[in-house]
């Protein structure tokens, strides 16, 4: 029997990405329940959030609308716009990290440090750890790049942005979660 060397298997490389995912929502699972324990027995200090997480929001929000286009924009053939839209999600990626450290000098501006009360420690440890997912799906989104500029095949193109797509769609989805737990909790 011959294998066919030219038929390509990403199911394997794809699953991956999803045990990360499940391994992802198990730890944020985790740090919330820890979140609300700690908040029920009381000495907690009370601050309102940082008005840049609104933006933020919105910008993880058009990040994945951008990628999502890139993605329809190499289904289709339109390299030059896919790969425009993909320069377009990792910069949005880079502001949305760049107001996340916005929030972060506003807190500490407004008092909220990471040691000391549990309640900014939380605040500072979610956000953070959302950050460090925010970091690898800019290098996902930078591989899918790289891919492009070093015209690989266009199964192996697809691959990457749908590999992108899924973390990057997860991480967005995850920061609508965490920061309407974050308003209604704090």
């Amino acid at each position: 029997m011959e294998i066919d060397n030219t038929r390509l298997n990403y199911g394997p490389k794809k699953f991956v990405i999803w045990l990360f995912i499940v391994a992802s929502v198990m730890i944020f699972a985790a740090l919330t329940s820890a979140y609300v324990v700690l908040k029920a027995q009381g000495h907690w200090l009370h601050f309102l959030l940082p008005p840049v997480f609104n933006f933020t929001t919105i910008i993880i929000i058009a990040s994945s609308v951008t990628l999502h286009m890139s993605y329809i924009s190499a289904q289709r053939l339109k390299f030059t716009r896919q790969k425009a839209l993909l320069w377009l999600t990792l910069f949005l990626g880079l502001v949305f990290l760049g107001g996340q450290w916005m929030a972060w000098s506003v807190l500490v501006h407004n008092g909220v440090f990471f040691s000391g009360n549990p309640s900014g420690s939380f605040l500072y440890v979610i956000s953070g750890f959302h950050a460090v997912h925010i970091f690898a799906g800019l290098f996902l989104i930078l591989y899918a790049l790289t891919g492009i500029y070093s015209d690989v095949l266009q199964a192996k193109n697809l691959f990457r942005l749908q590999v992108a797509g899924i973390f990057w769609h997860f991480l967005d989805i995850l920061w609508i979660y965490l920061y309407v737990f974050l308003l209604l909790n704090q």
